[in-house]
Formats: C-alpha cells, structure tokens, sequence
C-alpha cells in the first residue's frame, strides 16, 4: 500500500466522521446547544486534520 493509499484511506475515514459531528451539532441545535458546540468544536478539529491530509496528499510525489 503506497503512501498516497494511506493517505485516501485516513480522508474518507476522517470526512465520514467530519459529516457524522456536523449533522449532530445540526440535530442538537435546537434541543442543547451545549452539545451542539461540543459536536461542532470536534468536527473543526477534524477538519483541520483532513486540511492538513489534503495538503499532504496534493503535494505527494507520483512514481
């Protein structure tokens, strides 16, 4: 498995769970804000960590 694979792999796997936080954050909004802002603070957090697998990935040397 090359580099590149890992890389692809970790992004779905981080976007899947990046969709599944947001979509929480939506359905507590209007029941407990609290739990939205938790929700929506985590999917930043991945967010940031699947910005940083992009740049990896864009700027990987192809063989």
């Amino acid at each position: 498995m090359s580099a590149n694979d890992i890389i692809t792999n970790r992004q779905k796997k981080l976007d899947e769970q990046y969709k599944e936080l947001m979509e929480q954050a939506y359905n507590f909004r209007q029941t407990d804000s609290e739990l939205s802002d938790v929700a929506e603070f985590r999917a930043m957090r991945l967010l940031n960590k699947l910005n940083t697998l992009r740049y990896f990935s864009r700027n990987q040397v192809k063989f």
